[in-house]
């Protein structure tokens, strides 16, 4: 008999336990199953075009002997912030050598968020198939086209035109280019050469238009946004040209440009004929297997040299998010901060959501960079100021795993190092350095946090400035050891200079408010105000002590201040 058991484990001294799986199995096989979250694994385990919306579990038996009676159902708990057309949840699965393969989940309950894949068949008498990720992409594959039916896989990659535009402002060789279609990913059998052309419609926005392809990347293109379907017809293979409307600049085309394999890499097709059939929707001929291809829309003639050096960088910018880091404090105890990985774009909601949490205050958020899924920043603390993740182990350097839909964050304990140190200002300062750490530097291991391999000796990403207001001290004196110091003190140390300005109002106590800075202002509580200066804040207070052996005291008053109560009714002499 089959049962379900949730498996808890805690991810810290702070946290309480979270849901890492539900396992159904036979109960004596439950009793030997061990279910930990290991999210610092997440790194080595998230691949290019995939996106983390799990935690990362390992599960193992803890009798080696005893064989587990496969199938057994494992259900994980995830969360998928931008979900959309063009995205599948997966399960990705490795073994101890991260060597990965994938599963099809029984249900929404997955970890891997990756492109989804449309699978078809096509046969000797062809196929005619329009796109359910979608429906503006089309295929037609005409009778005879292969010899035998064979297997087709395609996966459709949007382009964010913000990205298009970033990639422009850049560099100055990609002026020319308007807009590009989706990058389109389809795998054919090599052994099946094509025997007639296959031609493909697809989407490509004659200007670069955020409101046509924007909403696509953020996942949140609707469904229903459909086109007629075209009627695909056949065209006679010519020289690479574009068909235009009256009108138009003469000057625009439209370029294809295909990776045939990793041995010869991305190049501009000159011989594919890419046509306009209406505004938004170009069809293209193709007589050959390509891995990817991609149609830009160019208002010039661009060289080809030019256009693969677009393409490539389009790729790797596709790969990468725009981020920023956060730095923020607790208002009700600046001892404790939290750090967060953004995406520049959930900038604003981040910090309205630190801003209820309680959180805020300066610095600003760090500048933006390049970051991507999976990619681990590395958080150096320098100054007077070093960090703790459970209140006890200071100084040392922590990591943040940047993934989209995981919302990267970490929390801490912050104090000084030099209690001492900063002397003359009202605050402890440190920096945080932010360092992006390859992974040929990491070290997997299950049972620990991933270890840095050595000191990274490139520049760092970014930079934090890191303020801890000091500690309010408290000193009790009598008015009587004020008058008999003073004139032991001004012996002593003649470059004080202590004066009364108008005699203490009655009552049977004062409040003194001393500033730690060099020059030191006293002021009362009633219309009373004398003054100390310039002087060492530390040195007078070892003065006191020696005088009229004072005690310090810790006060919950302002922030950096000194807290002084005379006992006495009395003026200054």
């Amino acid at each position: 008999m089959c049962l379900e058991k949730r498996y808890l484990d805690v991810l810290s001294d702070e946290t309480g336990p979270q849901v890492s799986c539900y396992i159904t199995a036979p109960s004596y096989v439950l009793q030997q199953l061990e279910c930990r979250i290991v999210n610092h694994m997440s790194s080595l385990i998230v691949g290019d075009n995939e996106e983390l919306v799990s935690n990362v579990i390992t599960i193992e038996c803890s009798d080696k002997e005893k064989r587990v009676p496969f199938p057994i159902g494992i259900a994980i708990p995830f969360t998928a912030r931008y979900r959309g057309n063009y995205r599948d949840i997966m399960v990705k699965v490795c073994d101890i050598n991260l060597q990965s393969s994938y599963l099809n989940p029984n249900s929404l309950e997955g970890m891997k968020g990756g492109y989804k894949k449309e699978s078809f068949t096509v046969t000797k008498k062809g196929l005619t198939l329009k796109s359910s990720m979608d429906s503006r992409i089309s295929l037609n594959y005409p009778p005879g086209v292969f010899t035998s039916p064979v297997l087709v896989q395609l996966k459709i990659q949007p382009v964010d035109p913000a990205l298009v535009a970033h990639l422009k402002a850049q560099q100055d060789t990609f002026y020319s280019v308007q807009s590009t279609s989706p990058l389109i990913h389809i795998q054919h059998p090599s052994t099946y050469p094509f025997q007639k052309p296959v031609t493909l419609f697809l989407p490509c926005s004659p200007y670069l238009d955020k409101s046509n392809l924007g909403s696509e990347i953020d996942h949140k293109r609707r469904a229903s946004a459909t086109i007629n379907r075209i009627t695909p017809s056949y065209f006679n293979r010519t020289k690479s040209t574009s068909v235009r409307k009256p009108g138009k600049n003469a000057s625009e085309c439209l370029k294809l440009l295909g990776f045939r394999s990793q041995d010869s890499g991305w190049c501009g097709l000159d011989d594919v004929v890419v046509k306009t059939i209406q505004s938004g929707l170009v069809s293209v001929e193709l007589y050959e297997h390509l891995e990817r291809f991609i149609v830009l829309h160019l208002s010039s003639i661009m060289d080809n040299s030019h256009l693969v050096t677009f393409v490539k960088s389009l790729e790797e910018a596709m790969l990468s998010t725009t981020a920023c880091i956060v730095l923020s404090h607790q208002k009700d105890n600046p001892h404790r901060i939290a750090i967060l990985v953004v995406p520049s774009k959930d900038l604003s909601q981040v910090l309205k959501d630190l801003h209820l949490e309680g959180f805020g205050g300066p610095p600003e958020p760090s500048r933006h960079f390049q970051v991507r899924e999976g990619e681990q920043l590395l958080l150096r603390f320098t100054g007077n100021v070093f960090a703790s993740s459970n209140g006890k182990d200071y100084g040392k350097d922590y990591t943040l795993i940047f993934h989209l839909q995981r919302k990267p964050r970490l929390e801490l304990q912050i104090k000084e190092v030099d209690e001492f140190g900063n002397y003359s200002c009202p605050h402890y300062k440190g920096t945080i350095v932010v360092y992006k750490v390859p992974k040929g530097k990491i070290v997997p291991n299950l049972n620990q946090s991933l270890v840095i391999n050595e000191t990274h000796s490139q520049l760092p990403l970014c930079k934090l400035p890191l303020k801890l207001p000091k500690k309010p001290f408290g000193i009790t004196c009598s008015i009587g050891w004020l008058r008999s110091s003073q004139k032991k003190m001004l012996s002593l140390f003649p470059q004080l200079s202590l004066c009364a300005v108008a005699p203490f109002s009655s009552s049977n106590s004062r409040t003194l408010m001393i500033s730690q800075n060099r020059s030191m202002s006293f002021f009362a509580s009633g219309k009373n105000r004398f003054q100390l200066s310039p002087t060492n804040f530390a040195s007078w207070l070892d003065i006191s002590a020696r005088l009229a052996g004072v005690t310090l005291q810790k006060s919950s008053n302002s922030s950096g201040k000194i807290k002084c109560s005379l006992n006495h009714s009395s003026g200054l002499m």
